[in-house]
């Protein structure tokens, strides 16, 4: 599986905000995630880093 989970940087620490994320979709003042399962959220945010070997994607508002 390819899929990796979703953090949201605030400060010092890394709040998990999904697991097993196929896509990361621009909108408008955010990014849309949409998992493997059909699980949908939109956040504030934008692509801080990606961790691919890691599978890890951290985004910051």
């Amino acid at each position: 599986m390819c899929e990796a989970n979703a953090y949201l940087i605030e400060g010092d620490e890394n709040e998990l905000v999904m697991e097993a994320v196929d896509r990361i979709e621009p909108e408008d003042n955010g990014v849309k995630l949409v998992s493997i399962f059909g699980e949908q959220k939109f956040l504030k945010a934008k692509i801080h880093s990606l961790s691919l070997v890691d599978h890890k994607v951290f985004l910051k508002k």
